[in-house]
Parts: C-alpha cells; sequence; structure tokens
C-alpha cells in the first residue's frame, strides 16, 4: 500500500529548476510524510555543514520563488512536495544554537509545522510562495526562540 501511495505521487511535469528546489530533486515524493523527511535532510546538512545566516536567506528567497512557480503550474496551493520550506524551516529553528539543541530543534519545529498554532497558521494564509514558506520560517523562528529562552532560563 505504501509503494502505491508513493507512486501515485509521482509528478508527470518537466522536471525543470523549480521542480528540482521546490521538491529537492524529488525528494518530496519518496515518503508518505514528505515534510518529516525534508526536515530530517535539512537537519543532516545542518550538522554537517553549519549554514550561514545568509545561506539561510538565499533558500527562504529561492523557497519564495519556486514553490510559487511550482504551485502555480501544478494548480495546487501547497503541494506536499514542496519541502524547500522544510528546510529553510529547520534551518532558522537551528541557528545559533549550540549542537545539544540541534535534535530538540528538529523535534520541535515537525510539532509546530503539523499542528500550525497561531500566529504560523495565518502566515499559512499568504499568497503563492509566500505562504508556503512564510509559515515554516515562522514556525522555525518560534522554536529557535523557545530554546534560546529555555537556554537563558536554565542557564545551560
Amino acid at each position: 500500500m505504501l509503494k502505491n501511495m508513493i507512486s501515485s505521487r509521482k509528478y508527470q511535469g518537466p522536471r525543470d529548476f523549480e521542480w528540482c528546489v521546490s521538491t529537492l530533486c524529488g525528494l518530496g515524493f519518496h515518503s508518505s510524510m514528505p515534510g518529516t523527511l525534508g526536515s530530517v535532510a535539512a537537519f543532516l546538512v545542518y550538522i554537517l555543514f553549519p549554514v550561514p545566516r545568509y545561506i539561510i536567506l538565499a533558500t527562504v528567497i529561492l523557497g519564495i520563488y519556486v514553490s510559487d512557480a511550482y504551485s502555480a503550474r501544478k494548480g495546487v496551493s501547497d503541494p506536499s512536495e514542496v519541502i524547500i520550506d522544510e528546510v529553510a524551516g529547520v534551518w532558522i529553528a537551528m541557528d545559533s544554537l549550540p549542537p545539544f539543541l540541534f535534535l530538540p530543534a528538529l523535534f520541535l519545529f515537525r510539532v509546530i509545522d503539523i499542528i500550525k498554532p497561531f500566529p504560523v497558521n495565518a502566515f499559512e494564509r499568504l499568497p503563492g510562495g509566500w505562504g508556503i514558506m512564510a509559515d515554516d520560517c515562522v514556525g522555525g523562528l518560534i522554536v529557535n526562540l523557545i530554546l534560546i529562552a529555555l537556554q537563558r532560563f536554565f542557564s545551560v
């Protein structure tokens, strides 16, 4: 059954730049939980190569463009296979944290991304690529601020 779910989601359109960046070269098609897969991929990249802020910002800007183009072409407001937003959100969540908080950042990001509390859900309603990217960026920022506050409160 899982194989049928994955194969039924394969994209039939052109595999161009927008497709490659927004789905991470098709990674978003290889799971019934593409957001989690994209988040884990971003987590692993950040562990191996801590991502500087200018790369995070460039990812957000590029993500707005490619996710908007891809979702418009597909005719879906927020296609589940678009996972560049999870990459940006996880990197924002992990930014400037000590390594022992990386795993909690990933976990909290996934929780917030799934339940979408306010204000995350408000940003999701923005049009096109802005809405696709903004909810995950705000979710990542919330996670980052929570973990920084906890770290300072407990002096660890």
